[in-house]
């Protein structure tokens, strides 16, 4: 029996035998594709050639990817566990031509592997082919058809609707017809009561599609019309843990060898033997598979947070504590304790879940934590709500009730209705329901965009000149509209420019297209599929003619100065630190740089000021740029470049050295380092655990920071007479400042008491009640104070009712105090002063035995408390 690491091994090996390059698996977490969050698919790490942005380095291309369906309209995340088959991360095992062979050689090669190499046995295949579709005019796939008949049965071909069989990047782009492999793997006895053809696509656990051959032949237009692509692009995806269970003779991906390491620590942590209990093995599978996504995850650059990306990743996460804590008895973090499980059997493949243990180990730890805290505090609300509505005599709690557990504290809907079972009461699903599509309605307004089609204005391969030009002419090869939050939009794309497009944490430059009619600004500049695209409010009037392309050039020093930093500053954190800090994110802006960096306690300021006094060594060094464009990344690992995980790496890149600092990087930087001035950390936090984020300025912006800070000191110097050490000046003053206050708390004191036994004196009786009345201009704090002192002295039957002025801004308070007996006769502070409040035009609140209120009209002081002795009734 095959092995998991054999069976990808041979996948690779057997197209590379059919002249396949073999690419290493992208990045599971995406960085500058805006339609996508996660590597969703095989193929997105090909989109740019799909779509005809750049040009194919190979035409034949093999890998095994690793993929997250988690978001958007492949949201597997509620079926992970409950079933055999379906994952949050997985790996797809793909094949791709771009431009070379097509649907015969897809389909001949498909059948050679799983049937000549693998030896699955051809009478549990199956093939599906596209029906068709008349609405658009959208014949059956016959070519398809007639190439899968050279390998199987006609009864084994099946017609599929648009559905299953018409695959589709997006709402617009490269789409076509598809083709995908089924295997029935039923026991020869089901096979014989039931036949395989009945349960394709029917959503059988044991006949599922485990390979979707997609032959791209069309261009979906903005209109929905569809046009020939000039390039036919084959793009295959298998399940590789599907095809494991295939070829281990398993019912489920998670008894292959795949799950079954974790499963079982799983088991020994828990006490709990996998395939005894159902509910307890829904858990454990959902554990397994989870704590893969996340661990990838955050190898790729990608930590759980509250917003995008992170916050996938931290529901994912909570998804799996929740089956721990409520399946498994699993009170205390125990998930981040099956990395070394995990390592064991897919570090060999992917080593950087190796070189990064210890920070997958915090981050995870740090977060179970953080979530078993708040599902406490969760199940202490759900036990409030579930004892208001037994006091109301209900049996359902409300819906919003239910969702705002689940959207504040990650309740899921079945935990939520888990516990209320056990006492007896439902939820209120419909209200739910509601609640939790208004919530999606408002993300999907938020984050819609509305994409014109691209016109083309022109035939031609954009080029970047930026790293060497700062204004060049240029002329438009495309344009599009966009409309996001109501605002209209045009994308430019320029066949050269000197405009830096957003990526690798530096901002896209702005600037302007001039021509002798016309100066269009340009606000920004992305990377979208590989395109620099210039974001501008308007379009040229005529958009034939040649621009020329002008950058704001003071940004961009200051951007450059800023970037140029993170690297000696990258440097200087590793000699300080140790070599453990490694960069996981960056921001650098005109104005300031923001670096984030591995490393599990605080930086001390001791720690901060060596980093910046070695980077700042660096500056004054004036280390000239050495630059390496297009380098084989081999050759820039052996000179000690730094390579970030999480990033995508082609074969060739680009390598930014000064002196000993060497990184990879296609961001813009200074010619000398001498050109960044000063480096000055501005600020030192945690953002996660493991992660620590430094803030620096440089140039410019640091001399500004100096300035402001002599200027403060100046000031300080000036209020204390210039004494000479204003250490001690200050000191000096802190102690008489403190001597001072304890004074005035001591005087303050006296005067509370004097007060209280002065009105206990004149306290008058009223129908067996001892009434005090209160009328002075005083500060708030003695009035509360008094009245506490003179409900301590006087235990029963007393309303204290004060109506007092604020010295300084003159506004009223009205202060009512009840002794406890008086509550129980009834009485209730805070009705009785928000009543009498209306007499000084104002409000307020507290509780039955004290409440307190403020208003706008002093004037109205002695009707309000006059109202407040006619509401006591004495």
């Amino acid at each position: 029996m095959l092995t998991a690491k054999e069976i990808r091994e041979s996948f690779k090996d057997f197209f590379r035998s059919k002249g396949h390059q073999i690419v290493p698996s992208a990045p599971m977490v995406i960085k500058d594709d805006p339609t996508l969050m996660f590597t969703n698919a095989g193929m997105n790490q090909f989109k740019d050639i799909i779509l005809g942005n750049v040009p194919a380095r190979y035409k034949r291309v093999a890998d095994s990817q690793k993929c997250l369906r988690v978001s958007g309209k492949h949201n597997d995340l509620e079926e992970v566990g409950l079933d055999t088959y379906h994952h949050t991360m997985f790996e797809m095992l793909g094949n791709w031509s771009f431009g070379d062979y097509f649907k015969q050689e897809a389909i001949d090669w498909a059948w050679e592997y799983l049937v000549d190499v693998l030896k699955l046995n051809p009478e549990r295949l199956y093939a599906t082919v596209f029906e068709g579709y008349v609405p658009e005019g959208l014949e059956r796939d016959n070519d398809a058809a007639t190439f899968w008949e050279k390998h199987l049965p006609k009864e084994h071909i099946i017609n599929g609707n648009r559905h299953d069989n018409f695959w589709e990047m997006g709402d617009t782009g490269p789409c076509g017809p598809c083709s995908e492999v089924h295997i029935d793997l039923r026991s020869e006895e089901e096979r014989a009561e039931i036949d395989g053809l009945k349960l394709v696509n029917a959503g059988h656990p044991q006949v599922i599609e485990i390979w979707n051959l997609v032959f791209m032949q069309y261009n979906r237009k903005a209109d929905g019309t569809l046009e020939p692509l000039p390039a036919k692009v084959i793009d295959t995806g298998m399940g590789f843990e599907r095809l494991c269970m295939a070829l281990q003779g398993k019912k489920s991906n998670y008894d292959t060898d795949v799950f079954q390491p974790i499963i079982g620590t799983i088991g020994k942590l828990c006490g709990k033997k996998y395939g005894e209990n159902e509910q307890t093995d829904i858990a454990m599978r959902v554990v397994a598979d989870h704590v893969r996504t996340i661990a990838f995850s955050i190898t790729d650059g990608q930590l759980p947070s509250n917003a995008k990306a992170g916050y996938v990743i931290r529901r994912i996460l909570r998804r799996a504590v929740r089956y721990g804590y409520t399946f498994l008895g699993q009170h205390q973090a125990f998930i981040y304790t099956l990395i070394p499980t995990l390592i064991d059997t897919m570090g060999d493949a992917y080593p950087e879940l190796i070189s990064q243990q210890t920070l997958i180990e915090k981050v995870i730890k740090e977060e179970e934590e953080a979530f078993l805290r708040t599902l406490e505090t969760g199940i202490k609300l759900l036990d409030k709500v579930m004892e208001d509505t037994t006091v109301s005599g209900s049996k359902c709690i409300s819906g919003k009730d239910a969702f705002t557990l689940y959207d504040t504290y990650g309740f899921p809907l079945d935990l939520t209705e888990l516990i209320l079972k056990e006492k007896g009461l439902t939820v209120d699903i419909k209200e739910f329901n509601i609640q939790m599509q208004q919530q999606k309605e408002r993300a999907r307004n938020a984050a819609a965009v509305e994409t014109g089609d691209w016109i083309i204005v022109r035939e031609g391969e954009p080029h970047f000149v930026g790293y060497d030009f700062t204004e060049c002419d240029t002329e438009i090869l495309r344009y599009r509209k966009i409309k996001q939050k109501n605002q209209e939009l045009y994308q430019i794309v320029l066949d050269k420019t000197p405009f830096y497009a957003e990526s690798g944490g530096q901002i896209g430059d702005k600037g302007t297209l001039i021509n002798e009619n016309e100066i269009i600004e340009i606000v920004n500049t992305k990377k979208e599929n590989n395109l620099s695209v210039h974001i501008a409010n308007c379009l040229p009037k005529d958009v034939t003619v040649t621009f020329r392309a002008v950058i704001n050039k003071d940004a961009r020093i200051a951007t450059a100065c800023n970037h140029s930093a993170t690297h000696l500053l990258h440097e200087a954190l590793r000699e300080v630190l140790g070599i453990h800090v490694e960069q996981k994110g960056s921001l650098v802006t005109p104005d300031s740089l923001r670096f984030d960096f591995s490393h599990f306690q605080k930086v001390t300021d001791d720690e901060i000021r060596r980093v910046e006094k070695l980077a700042n060594i660096k500056v004054r060094q004036s280390i000239p740029l050495e630059e390496h464009r297009n380098m084989p990344i081999a050759e820039a690992k052996a000179m000690g470049a730094m390579a970030l995980f999480g990033e995508k790496y082609g074969e060739e890149v680009r390598v930014i050295k000064y002196g000993s600092s060497v990184e990879l990087c296609g961001g813009t930087h200074v010619a000398n380092t001498g050109n960044i001035g000063m480096i000055r950390i501005i600020s030192e936090s945690s953002i996660a655990a493991g992660i620590r984020r430094i803030e620096a300025v440089t140039a410019a912006k640091a001399e500004e920071l100096v300035n402001f800070q002599q200027d403060v000191l100046k000031e300080i110097r000036n209020v204390f007479n210039n004494a000479p050490d204003i250490m001690a000046a200050i000191r000096k003053a802190i102690e008489e400042n403190g001597e001072l206050r304890k004074q005035a708390e001591d005087y303050l004191r006296e005067k509370v008491e004097l007060v209280k036994d002065q009105l206990i004196k004149n306290m008058v009786d009223r129908s067996g009640v001892k009434l005090i009345r209160f009328n002075a201009i005083v500060m708030p704090e003695i009035v509360k104070d008094v009245a506490f002192r003179i409900r301590a002295q006087i235990t029963d039957h007393l309303l204290f009712v004060a109506g007092t002025t604020e010295p300084s801004s003159g506004k009223p308070l009205l202060t009512v105090m009840l002794s406890d007996d008086m509550v129980a006769a009834g009485l209730n502070a805070s009705k009785i002063v928000r009543e009498a409040a209306k007499q000084i035009q104002g409000g307020g609140g507290g509780q039955p035995h004290f409440a307190q209120a403020g208003g706008k009209n002093a004037d109205g002081i002695v009707a309000a408390i006059d109202k407040i002795i006619e509401l006591a009734e004495i």
